[in-house]
């Protein structure tokens, strides 16, 4: 049974992204005339978001007597947060607010989440009071405190993924042509300078934030942020009146909440095994007619049981949660195909999120650059930022010109290749990561420093260079080559959902870190002996954690081969033999 609509108005709904575009009511608004409001906008609600990332296990572990674990714990969890809200950003944006008031109740909620932050460092009574110098007793924080303080996470998280799930398609709509055609050059422009802000903004966060954290105190270091997230709002919110505000509508996840929906509601329906007896609910015009064999469970949502009830007069679904088009039912199978190999990724930022150890590393290290200059422990996150910029370049102006020299012919590794090498070069930082804090640690207890984890021990921060720009190598090689391969092994109309699946990879990893930090420590304090992962960095083995997580990688790797094997030949992959038969 096909749908009575207009091929045209069909197929803009094919082709229709995660963030869908509509340019009814273009009226001459938006244009280049926006983009400094846009792009400083998010520039500086990413300066200020990330700048408080880096030292914030110092200031739980300091200013709210939390050891290593638990201050860990909440670090991991506001991550996972923070990655996961975006998701429902989107749908929120898609299908109810729209993207213009999604970003602005972010920036609102993200500036009353820090501006609580900065309270907790301004009032005393807001956090425990200091430890007492005689003894080094220490007051643990009330539940109220804890409370404020969790609470200052949860509406950042909130308001950053209300801006992270907009930005981006928001400034693409202001500059969108009338008739709705794409500006190539003005959007390759745009795309360009925001990610290029997005990564200086991070730069500037991870050095000139922290370091005004450690230099100037918390209560300086926390209302910096506050200020630049109300420049965000204000400069935002200014240009209100130009921008062109496209209305909400369905998303295409919601689109794949509903064939799920539907699927269920059907579960008790027969499968005939002759897919041409099947009575299925398409789209006119270019679309898929029959479903696909795998999957086949999911295959229910489309099939038409009595066409006078499942459709409205004009071939439409009477019930869009009950009956679901082929493409749909379609759309969902190629993400559930890709959850193995996207697990494997998920994995392997497992040993990426941990910042916090680093940070510790670097405190207890010699942090200074010539006589007056001391780097903050926290900027030592930068170096991963640095390695996975300079990945890219050397990736494809050595690695690729050198082996195409050497093999006499063009060389282009798949992306599940280069999926493997950036798993590869994880699992070697970590390996350096724990040969390095072996070395720490050693020296430390040399020098008599056993008992004090506040000492620095003659050590140059520049030993974690190697491990972090390893393991920022890493994932950039593993994330760019997913998210290559998901926009080629998709349909055009999920072709934007692949930074979607990353960041929930960021979400779980830092959900799976949670609980492997918590098993460590249980298990490895048994029998009354120090954690690893002990807030005193030199009783602790943060080496033996390093090796926990290095040893993940091994059967990480294989779990990825098998998974890599068993998806089968990609389109890509198809696309290469293509190739080299006409090229033979």
């Amino acid at each position: 049974m096909m749908e009575n609509s207009a091929a045209d108005e069909q197929e803009s709904m094919i082709t229709k992204p995660l963030l869908n575009d509509d340019h009814d009511g273009f009226s001459g608004k938006g244009g280049f005339r926006t983009m400094p409001f846009v792009l400083a906008n998010e520039a500086f609600a990413q300066v200020a978001s990330h700048g408080l990332q880096p030292d914030m296990i110092l200031y739980l572990t300091r200013e709210y007597h939390l050891n290593m674990a638990t201050g860990s714990n909440i670090i991991f969890l506001w991550s996972a947060a923070t990655n996961f809200v975006p998701l429902l950003g989107a749908i929120v944006a898609d299908s109810f607010l729209g993207r213009f008031r999604t970003i602005l109740f972010g920036c609102v909620i993200s500036l009353l989440g820090m501006a609580l932050l900065w309270l907790t460092a301004m009032i005393p009574q807001a956090k425990p009071p200091p430890c007492h110098e005689s003894n080094k007793i220490c007051s643990s924080a009330t539940s109220f405190q804890l409370f404020l303080l969790c609470s200052c996470f949860g509406l950042m998280s909130i308001g950053f993924g209300g801006i992270t799930s907009s930005s981006l398609a928001f400034g693409a709509d202001q500059l969108q042509k009338a008739g709705g055609h794409n500006n190539g050059r003005a959007l390759e422009s745009y795309f360009s300078w925001y990610y290029a802000l997005c990564t200086i903004s991070i730069l500037i966060a991870y050095t000139c934030i922290v370091y005004a954290q450690e230099s100037l105190g918390w209560q300086v270091g926390f209302g910096i942020p506050v200020m630049l997230m109300l420049l965000s709002t204000l400069s935002f919110s200014l240009a209100s009146h130009l921008y062109v505000k496209l209305k909400a509508k369905s998303s295409l996840i919601v689109e794949m909440l509903q064939v799920a929906v539907a699927s269920y509601r059907k579960r008790h329906i027969e499968l005939s095994t002759e897919s041409s007896k099947l009575l299925c609910h398409h789209h006119r015009g270019p679309s898929i007619c029959l479903p696909s064999e795998k999957l086949r469970f999911l295959n229910k949502a489309c099939i038409i049981i009595d066409p006078e009830k499942d459709l409205t007069t004009d071939g439409k679904a009477a019930d869009p949660w009950s009956l679901c088009t082929v493409n749909q039912v379609e759309d969902l199978k190629s993400i559930l195909r890709v959850i193995p190999l996207w697990s494997t990724g998920m994995i392997m930022l497992v040993t990426s999120s941990q910042g916090s150890f680093s940070v510790l590393q670097a405190k207890s290290m010699n942090r200074k650059f010539g006589p007056n200059f001391e780097m903050p422990a926290g900027s030592c996150s930068m170096f991963a930022i640095v390695g996975a910029v300079l990945w890219i370049p050397f990736y494809l102006q050595i690695i690729l010109p050198v082996a195409s020299r050497i093999l006499g012919r063009p060389v282009r590794l798949s992306t599940r290749k280069r999926m493997g090498i950036g798993i590869a070069l994880s699992f070697i930082g970590m390996t350096v990561a724990a040969t390095v804090e072996v070395k720490r640690r050693s020296l430390a207890i040399r020098e008599g420093y056993s008992d004090d984890s506040d000492a620095v021990v003659d050590m140059s921060l520049l030993w974690l260079l190697p491990q972090s720009f390893l393991i920022g190598a890493g994932v950039t090689a593993n994330i760019v080559a997913q998210n290559e391969f998901y926009y080629s092994e998709f349909p055009r109309s999920m072709s934007s959902i692949s930074s979607t699946l990353s960041l929930l990879g960021v979400s779980a990893a830092n959900l799976v870190s949670s609980f492997l930090m918590n098993a460590v420590d249980k298990l490895s304090k048994l029998g009354g002996k120090e954690s690893w992962i002990s807030t005193d960095i030199n009783k602790g083995h943060y080496d033996y954690y390093y090796w926990v997580l290095a040893g993940l990688s091994v059967p990480n790797t294989i779990y990825f081969l098998i998974c890599s094997k068993a998806y089968g030949p990609g389109k890509e992959d198809k696309k290469e033999t293509t190739f080299h038969e006409q090229d033979d």
